[in-house]
Parts: structure tokens; sequence; C-alpha cells
């Protein structure tokens, strides 16, 4: 079910911009993600870490999975050069997890770097919000009154 993008782009242009774009089964690291989008000419980089989380809607979460469909990969790609075209930034970099997650895990780790903060929050905050509603990952929540519940699916 994984999938990894080779994120090192091509001379110039968003490709060059977007330096991290995968779908993992393993499990996520912050450094890796803020080490992508380091770069000498950033003054601001703005990072976002999405959780698991332990309570949804007011019921109990005891377990989540992550599915995504094998086109994951390169749609996270696509969306990370989409933001890069619209806005100023040094380098972005996206990671989203799949397969079986505890509560705490990280699901997903994105960062936009830029030479100014207003420009990386800016950045940070579409890119997630895109990669949310646009990269076909869906999750499967088990409730601990026994039901389940997916979210994301089409």
């Amino acid at each position: 079910m994984s999938e990894a993008v080779d994120a090192v782009g091509s001379a110039g242009g968003a490709s060059a911009q977007v330096r991290l774009a995968e779908v993992r089964e393993v499990a996520l690291s912050v450094d890796e993600v803020l080490a992508a989008v380091s770069d000498p000419t950033a003054g601001g980089t703005c990072l976002f870490v999405g959780t698991v989380r332990d309570v949804d809607h007011d019921r109990s979460v005891e377990a989540l999975a992550y599915s995504a469909h094998p086109s994951a990969a390169s749609t996270l790609r696509q969306v990370c050069e989409q933001v890069a075209e619209r806005h100023e930034v040094v380098a972005i970099a996206a990671v989203h997890r799949v397969g079986d997650l505890a509560i705490g895990d990280l699901a997903v780790v994105v960062a936009a770097s830029a030479r100014h903060r207003g420009t990386a929050f800016e950045a940070g905050r579409d890119l997630i919000d895109t990669l949310k509603s646009t990269v076909p990952i869906w999750k499967q929540q088990a409730f601990s009154d026994g039901g389940t519940e997916w979210v994301g699916l089409p």
C-alpha cells in the first residue's frame, strides 16, 4: 500500500521546491521533515504535525487505520507542487502515514519554509488543508463503544 515519491526536483520551478513527498507505512519523523525544508535563505518555517487523538466527536477512539489509493503518493506530490506555485516558498515537504496507528502516533507531518514567516504560515496552512481535502487517504476509526467510522471516503 505504501508508495514513496522521490521528491528531489529538477532544476527550477515548483518541483525543485518540493523536497519530500511520501506516503509511508513506517513511523514519521518531524526532524526529517524540518531538515528537508531547511535552507539558509529561509527566514521562517511553518511545521504542522497531525497526531492520532483518543477522542473524536465526543467518542473514545481505541484504534485507527489509514488506507490510501495507489495514486496517493503522486497526488501528494502534485499538491506540494501546486502549493509551491501558489506561494513564494523556499521549500515544501509532506509525509503521511498509512496502516495501523496508535493513539499519539504521528499521522502527517508537513512543512513550508519561506523568506518571511507570513508566507511560511500561509503555505503551511494551504499545504495541510489541500492535502486533507485532495489526497486519497482515508481513516477508519474504531471506538470503545464497538462502533467504527470511515473518514474521508468519497
